[in-house]
């Protein structure tokens, strides 16, 4: 699963309103709250979080009425899904002086399924994408070094796990292809000042708790930040990922900038990977590389209405990333080249809660859609925070 970076909490505050981005604060109104018993309050220090999350999704040219070809939490054809039911416990750490905190996440609905890790099991919809510990040791510039060691979200891409930090109801191609979800192992984490922070992570490998060959795979990042209004994140990984397999790496590097202009905002994100050739390849015989490009925007109307466009296009050109684990994706090929252009609306007139009516176009070499090239996708996310 993917991190909450510094750019996707500036996401989160670019499309939530107070109440939605102040999570942690209680939704009870003075009148309802007086006819409750209040809950126990969690010991001093613990945060204790969450969202709820469903959705409905239609497209006419799906897999026998089943399926949406190419996507992932809105994979199923004209039903409604329980998505998501999210609880997540925080005890922050101090900067400032020697000191622990842990961040963890359940996830429980139909999101779960996609995103789960080899090695770590709840059932077909549950899962813990999150689950580690911070050790701080504080340092001069008073902002410490971290130390996290458990199940990671990712260093890579503007999307997470948690969609309604998104700008966009449905997950991009880029997250879902070219990107891991999580890692388990130890992350090294500090910021030098307000212009450069850095991570470097040492993991079992993209999405496994019980790693899958004997060697470990690496990953870091470098954010800069020239002004308050600008960010650039740069992102490297390298090692080995397939089963069995010590010898044939995956390595890349991924860029994301990040400029606020006034009331609207702009991220650009362009990634590119290879991996050496191997058995699990649809050409073994050959390296495989893959690049892709993606860009959004997003414009607030007013503080209840806000609109986030997004346009992406991946070229997978020797087949290598573009079937995923066998629930989403494409039919396994050799090579395709796909893209999509998608438009949300982002309604938050209701106090803790989003509405998230969306228009998707994907498009693709191959005839992967009921025999087409192209397919249409009307969507509705809702999301309530507490």
């Amino acid at each position: 699963m993917k991190r909450i970076t510094s750019v996707a909490r500036c996401t989160l505050w670019l499309l939530a309103p107070a109440p939605l981005a102040a999570q942690a604060a209680t939704s009870a109104s003075p009148d309802t709250a007086a006819t409750k018993t209040d809950p126990a309050p969690l010991p001093a220090g613990f945060k204790l979080t969450g969202f709820a999350e469903g959705s409905y999704a239609y497209s006419g040219r799906s897999v026998g009425d089943t399926a949406i070809v190419g996507r992932l939490y809105d994979r199923l054809q004209n039903r409604f899904m329980l998505n998501a039911l999210a609880v997540v416990l925080d005890k922050p750490y101090d900067a400032a002086r020697f000191s622990a905190g842990f961040h963890a996440e359940l996830l429980v609905g139909q999101d779960a399924t996609v995103i789960q890790s080899n090695g770590f099991d709840l059932g077909a919809q549950a899962d813990v994408p999150h689950l580690y510990v911070t050790l701080n040791v504080p340092t001069a510039s008073g902002n410490g070094l971290q130390f996290k060691v458990g199940r990671i979200p990712t260093l890579m891409g503007l999307e997470v796990i948690e969609t309604y930090v998104n700008p966009n109801w449905s997950e991009g191609n880029q997250f879902i292809y070219v990107e891991n979800f999580t890692g388990t192992g130890v992350s090294v984490e500090t910021k030098f000042n307000n212009y450069v922070d850095a991570q470097f992570r040492v993991i079992n490998g993209w999405d496994q708790v019980s790693d899958n060959n004997t060697h470990k795979s690496l990953m870091g990042r470098l954010g800069v930040y020239p002004d308050a209004r600008t960010s650039i994140g740069i992102v490297g990984f390298w090692g080995p990922e397939e089963a069995g397999n010590n010898t044939a790496n995956r390595y890349g590097v991924e860029g994301l900038l990040w400029r606020k202009l006034g009331k609207a905002a702009v991220w650009v994100q362009g990634d590119y990977g290879t991996e050496q050739a191997n058995a699990a390849l649809p050409d073994p015989t050959q390296d495989a590389k893959w690049w892709a490009l993606g860009g959004w925007v997003t414009y607030d109307f007013t503080s209840s209405l806000g609109l986030a466009l997004r346009a992406d296009y991946v070229n997978d050109e020797n087949g290598a990333r573009s079937t995923f684990n066998g629930l989403v994706g494409y039919p396994a090929n050799a090579g395709q080249r796909f893209g999509s252009g998608t438009a949300t609306l982002n309604i938050r007139a209701w106090p803790s809660a989003v509405v998230r009516p969306e228009v998707r176009y994907d498009r693709s070499t191959l005839a992967a859609f009921a025999g087409k090239k192209d397919q249409v996708t009307l969507a509705l996310g809702v999301a309530y925070l507490y």
